[in-house]
């Protein structure tokens, strides 16, 4: 008996989860439905798919991570068939799986879901939080159809659709020395102590930043907590440096921020849409990619308040 695309399903999500547990918790159904799903397939293959390790999860094994791809590149083709039924029927939809930079997505991805929600509202987007690491290697995978970050250290197998750029700014505490001036300068700052976002990619970015300006700034705290850093700075902790800007300039204790551009000639980050280059585009993923495209340039058009307050 051949495997059906359920039994398909399951088995992947077990795959992306590394326990039955959390593809059960995931596709919100029983365990049992996944053990046997999984069972199945390895009986009608006479392979086994996956190395059982007490009170640890699955791991995939060699036949097991051929599979998955295999599978989750039918799963794809069926997703596409059904949703290109539906534009037959005037009704774009499907499902789009999206990974967004943890830095800037609670500041962005709400407002961006519900313009989706109102323009195709049989599309259905499943988020995934990461930092930039994870994000890669969720798109290499096949766990994501699409990321939405910034043009950091994007290597050539990946293509990336420009949304927006986001100038750098500092961060300072509201009774800071600096506080008063439009622009600060890094150098103003390199001997007072930085409180560094601590997240792979970012933190060596970031550092990146002062030493190509020839400058060697004095790391006192280093967190991977956006907030965490804001709270530090908000308590004169030190200064700190984020492209990622939030409506509210207060942290989580009520202590107010200022940001202030950076002085130096440092180039903008772009926020886009990240793809694996050469991969088979689901309807659902081109039209959510195309819709970003439109929601930032429609908020640039518009002055600019919201992409200045929110990512900028």
């Amino acid at each position: 008996m051949q495997p059906t695309l359920k039994q398909l399903r399951y088995f992947v999500a077990a795959a992306d989860a590394g326990s039955i547990t959390g593809a059960a918790r995931q596709l919100n159904i029983s365990q049992p439905s996944v053990s046997a799903a999984i069972a199945e397939i390895e009986q009608s293959f006479a392979l086994q798919l996956f190395v059982r390790h007490h009170a640890q999860g699955l791991s995939l094994t060699p036949a097991g991570q051929r599979l998955a791809i295999e599978a989750r590149s039918l799963l794809a083709h069926a997703e596409e068939l059904r949703q290109g039924a539906l534009d037959l029927a005037g009704k774009p939809a499907g499902e789009v799986v999206v990974g967004c930079f943890q830095t800037f997505a609670p500041m962005v991805v709400p407002g961006l879901l519900r313009a989706v929600k109102a323009h195709y509202p049989d599309l259905g987007v499943r988020l995934r939080e990461d930092h930039l690491e994870g994000l890669l290697d969720g798109l290499r995978h096949g766990r994501l159809d699409l990321a939405l970050t910034y043009d950091l250290d994007l290597d050539s197998d990946l293509d990336f659709t420009v949304c927006t750029e986001v100038p750098l700014h500092v961060i300072l505490a509201a009774d800071h020395r600096l506080a008063a001036r439009n622009r600060v300068a890094l150098a103003d700052l390199v001997e007072e102590p930085l409180v560094l976002l601590g997240l792979p990619h970012s933190r060596d970015y970031f550092l990146s930043v002062f030493r190509g300006l020839g400058l060697e700034p004095r790391v006192a705290h280093e967190t991977p907590s956006f907030e965490m850093v804001r709270g530090l700075v908000a308590n004169g902790y030190g200064y700190s440096v984020m492209h990622s800007r939030p409506e509210s300039d207060q942290a989580l204790d009520g202590r107010r921020l200022v940001y202030r551009p950076v002085r130096e000639a440092v180039r903008a980050h772009r926020l886009g849409i990240a793809r694996l280059a050469g991969s088979r585009t689901t309807r659902a993923a081109a039209l959510f990619q195309q819709f970003c495209v439109a929601h930032f340039a429609a908020a640039h058009a518009a002055g600019g308040r919201r992409r200045s307050k929110i990512i900028s």
